[in-house]
């Protein structure tokens, strides 16, 4: 379908989301790199354990992850596509680390010590929903609930 198609382009293109999560009952919004997994039900992303992010998941782990195309530029109101996944993110468990990672490195071999690093943590965001909007209007949204 054109809404998957789209979705794997803006993955495919983009390293960076902004992640939302909830502070005391506010929006608290942060940038992360990430790597989705090949069936796009899951979303990947490291931080440290005693980041602010870390802290709200622990609490609340309701978020959401935006990914855009946007240059900053004019063109970006006829052509600026992105995509919202909801989610719940949990704390990768210990088992299944090592071949997560290898998959967070190949897209972001830059971040070798930084995931190497004893107090970072890896979360997955099982993702129910995606919300793409192209051109700020026209809105499309996928359900992945079971």
């Amino acid at each position: 379908s054109i809404l998957l198609e789209t979705i794997d382009a803006l993955f495919d293109a983009q390293r960076l989301a902004v992640l939302a999560t909830s502070l005391e009952g506010h929006p608290y919004t942060t940038l992360v790199a990430f790597v989705a997994s090949e069936d796009r039900r899951r979303l990947y992303f490291a931080t440290h354990r005693a980041t602010r992010k870390s802290a709200n998941i622990a609490h609340d782990n309701r978020v959401s992850l935006l990914i855009d195309n946007r240059g900053n530029r004019a063109e970006d109101f006829r052509q600026a596509v992105a995509v919202t996944a909801l989610g719940n993110a949990v704390e990768v468990p210990e088992e299944q680390r090592p071949a997560l990672l290898e998959r967070y490195l190949a897209r972001h071999p830059l971040l070798h010590e930084f995931v190497s690093s004893p107090a970072c943590v890896l979360f997955e965001v099982r993702v129910h929903r995606y919300c793409l909007v192209r051109r700020f209007q026209d809105v499309f949204e996928l359900d992945l609930a079971p």
